[in-house]
């Protein structure tokens, strides 16, 4: 191998190391702008679905409180990626951060089933919430933008665990369109079980996440 080889090679892995420190810079700052959201958010939901009986705004804010414990755990593992964290030693944090998000997927799975069942059988109706239907629309503006580069931030750094945190900030979205769909039948209609109808509708996808968390499972557009 030539020295002009071997010299155009180091300086591949240099350019590669450094845009896995951009990425890795990047997907910091995103997890640490969920964490800070999801507080408020939290914060606003939980209020305002106690306020209004709502089981559905109830699980937005619980949703919302668990992406907080997630985004927490992550940042650990990003800050480690910005410091060089390498090998074996990287792979650990991985999959340490991987099922323990994939462990929220479950505890949020778990706590809709069960609210929602006991909504719908003794027919608990929320009140109307105006301020909650507005939170739900801008979580779906906002979150699915932050989802999205957190994807690619995971892509470029082959990430599962930043992959299943974005997964989770996706899920966000989806329980804003749940919300949304709830409250507003709601509001409009007079259907008391849209509510728990559109929060256990989730169900399905936020244990499918779970299960591939707890089991570690890759995939190929966060790690190929």
């Amino acid at each position: 191998m030539s020295e002009a080889t071997t010299e155009s090679g180091g300086r591949a892995r240099a350019g590669k190391r450094e845009r896995n420190w951009d990425w890795a810079r990047i997907g910091l700052w995103l997890v640490a702008t969920t964490l800070a959201y999801n507080v408020v958010e939290a914060i606003i939901a939980l209020a305002l679905g106690a306020a209004a009986h709502s089981i559905a705004l109830i699980g937005f804010g619980l949703d919302s409180g668990i992406e907080v414990a997630a985004a927490g755990v992550l940042l650990w593992r990003l800050r480690l990626e910005t410091q060089g964290i390498a090998g074996e030693a990287r792979e650990r944090a991985e999959r340490r951060v991987h099922r323990f998000i994939g462990g929220t997927f479950v505890a949020l799975a778990l706590y809709v089933s069960a609210q929602a069942g006991w909504t719908l059988w003794f027919r608990t109706t929320p009140d109307e919430s105006v301020v909650g239907i507005a939170l739900a629309v801008a979580s779906l503006v906002i979150m699915p933008l932050v989802a999205w580069g957190k994807l690619r931030a995971a892509r470029e750094i082959g990430s599962r665990a930043l992959r299943a945190e974005a997964r989770e900030t996706l899920a966000c979205s989806y329980l804003s369109f749940a919300l949304l769909v709830g409250l507003a039948a709601n509001a409009a209609l007079g259907w008391w079980w849209a509510d728990p109808a559109a929060a256990l509708a989730m169900v399905p996808w936020l244990v499918k996440e779970g299960r591939e968390g707890l089991r570690g499972e890759a995939c190929e557009d966060a790690c190929g």
